[in-house]
């Protein structure tokens, strides 16, 4: 197979699907397989290359299916083997690709090799588990879950402690282990030999832990497992073992991670993965890093993000672009204005990430300009973390109730999982049942249906933000220049390959604003690809223009 054909990805857009606020095929109130390939021909015309689903295998659903009880079946909330083989089927007619979530950090404690372990050290499962023994009395480290509280929990049988980076009910993989490797190739070529074009590796830069477990006096713990010793070694492994056999495309999820790290993790020479997600870009609302407080974004620090990782990677790796996912915030109520500017606020954000190099993942709902649902009520969230974070913060260190509520307004990763909304009749279209979270109240004007309909919608502005990509090879191959670093409303870069240069310029606030562009670039004289205006934007002598508020616009400009 030619290295272009291996390398679709490049000039892809990549769609993420959470199944079980995707579509009900029926009237259960949450979504499953058959209502995604209902749903394949809205993908077709919004010119999507792949479907990456989060997780349908067996689980108890602690977190939500990141908690995987067998990797061998399919949840029976979300369907059957046989529905996944049609969905398969459907969507290779129409040239879409399926990409997998796998998660290997972590089994579910109702997993069989965990079971199987729980109070029995001689279990020939025992070792697939990270176990130690009690220090004084107490757990073995002073590392902290990324959902709260310590991440040892006690297995009173055998008087020793399991580690659980996430839930308690989200046992670690002991990856020094071999079989424990075996077995994820087994798992991971169930998965390719039916079909599947690629995997999304969960929290896959946490499997190496160092293997000494200290204390962290400085931190939560987190220095000592990510990007952990071995890491790089055993993604070689799996790598070659299964995913070059395959020719599978991956993109590894990087929790807390570097660039050089991510170079080598995306290397250009492929022995290890496709391409990367990093989330440093997201944490930019998270004053002195802590995402549980109300908190306006620092563009200045975005900017610079943006810039650390488009020069880093380009030549050396690739990256994964977004804004949204199952466990961010809805972009447009994060960095935009989802009351007064919503359209022009999301084309906006759209334009100035797909334009970057890398390949752009778009969330169900965000082609639509979909919300946050804006929740009142502690007793409308479902996330784990979510409550958690509400319990300690409320009951244990005094937060307010109203300051918390207002605080998981922003921040709770409910935000991004409420039902995609089809249409304008009850539910949203997402199901004939109450959906097993609520619906955002605002469905009735934003729904597919009417997007689709509306030729200035955001829908219409994704689908050609996908289409220039293969059509405009500078996305794609252009080096990145940010022009304006110190600006502190505009967003400005340019892209350039051989004769081509391409320049993004965004409005990132509500209000015009003017700004002065780069002399040599003859922006009168440029093609205008793409605009959320319609009035054409014209550069004086000085090469001085005024940006509407949250404008965006993309130039075509030949040297």
């Amino acid at each position: 197979m030619l290295k272009e054909q291996l390398e679709w990805w490049r000039t892809a857009t990549i769609y993420q699907i959470y199944p079980k606020s995707f579509c009900d095929s029926g009237s259960k109130g949450t979504g499953d397989i058959q209502g995604i390939t209902a749903k394949l021909d809205y993908l077709k015309t919004l010119g999507v290359d792949a479907i990456w689903l989060t997780p349908v295998y067996s689980s108890p659903m602690i977190d939500n299916g990141y908690d995987i009880s067998d990797y061998y079946n399919i949840n029976p909330d979300f369907g059957t083997m046989a529905d996944f083989d049609q969905l398969l089927a459907e969507a290779q007619l129409r040239g879409i690709k399926i990409v997998m979530d796998i998660v290997v950090n972590h089994t579910s404690t109702e997993h069989a090799w965990f079971q199987s372990a729980l109070g029995d050290k001689n279990s020939p499962y025992r070792d697939y588990y990270i176990w130690k023994d009690p220090v004084d009395g107490a757990e073995p480290t002073n590392w902290q879950s990324k959902f709260g509280g310590n991440a040892w929990a006690l297995d009173e049988a055998t008087g020793q402690y399991y580690l659980h980076l996430f839930a308690k009910e989200q046992a670690d993989l002991n990856w020094e282990n071999p079989k424990v490797r075996e077995e994820v190739k087994d798992v991971i070529s169930f998965w390719a030999e039916k079909g599947v074009d690629g995997f999304r590796l969960d929290v896959i830069n946490l499997i190496s832990k160092q293997q000494d477990f200290p204390n962290d006096d400085s931190g939560d713990g987190r220095r000592f497992y990510t990007d952990g010793p071995r890491v790089h070694e055993y993604l070689q492994e799996i790598s070659e073992a299964v995913f070059h056999k395959y020719g599978s495309v991956t993109v590894g999820e990087m929790s807390s991670t570097t660039l050089e790290h991510c170079q080598q993790y995306s290397s250009m020479d492929g022995k290890e993965l496709s391409m990367v997600f990093n989330f440093h870009h997201l944490k930019v609302d998270y004053p002195n890093g802590e995402k549980w407080t109300k908190a306006p974004f620092d563009f200045h620090q975005l900017k610079s993000i943006f810039n650390h990782w488009q020069l880093g990677l380009n030549g050396k790796g690739w990256g994964a672009l977004f804004w949204c996912n199952h466990d961010q915030p809805r972009v447009v109520s994060r960095l935009g204005d989802d009351k007064h500017y919503r359209v022009e606020s999301a084309k906006m954000l759209g334009a100035s990430v797909h334009m970057m190099q890398g390949t752009p993942y778009i969330f169900q709902g965000e082609e639509i300009g979909m919300t946050n649902p804006g929740y009142t009520s502690i007793e409308q969230y479902r996330d784990v973390e979510s409550t958690n974070m509400y319990d300690i913060m409320v009951h244990q260190q005094g937060v307010e109730h109203d300051e918390m509520m207002a605080i998981l307004a922003q921040k709770s990763r409910d935000n991004a999982r409420t039902p995609m909304q089809w249409d304008d009749s009850e539910f949203a279209g997402f199901s004939k049942a109450t959906p097993w979270l609520q619906v955002a109240d605002n469905y009735r004007q934003i729904n597919a249906k009417t997007a689709v309909e509306d030729e200035n919608s955001v829908f219409h502005f994704y689908r050609q933000l996908i289409q220039l990509r293969k059509e405009v090879a500078v996305i794609t191959d252009g080096d990145y220049t940010d022009l304006m670093p110190e600006h502190d409303r505009i967003f400005c870069y340019k892209r350039e390959s051989g004769n081509q240069i391409l320049l993004c310029v965004n409005n990132y606030y509500g209000e015009d604003v003017e700004c002065q562009l780069p002399l040599e670039l003859d922006v009168n004289n440029g093609v205008c690809l793409l605009s959320n205006y319609s009035e054409s934007m014209t550069a004086d002598q000085e090469n001085n223009v005024t940006l509407q508020p949250y404008e965006t616009r993309i130039i075509l400009i030949d040297k």
